[in-house]
């Protein structure tokens, strides 16, 4: 399974009035989105470990 939370279509990105970039992508909200979860679940858990070896 691909983690990332979307997949950039690049064969259907294109320059717009050589100015402007059209990207298409394909959005995950499941498994993406689950990943997304730990991400930010770990992140919080390391700066509340890092605020208990501060304050101790």
């Amino acid at each position: 399974m691909n983690p990332h939370s979307a997949i950039i279509d690049g064969l259907s990105t294109m320059v717009i009035d050589g100015r402007k970039v059209k990207v298409l992508a394909w959005y995950d909200n499941e498994w993406g989105y689950s990943c997304r979860v730990v991400d930010l679940a770990s992140l919080v858990a390391a700066k509340m470990n890092e605020r208990l070896h501060v304050s101790a």
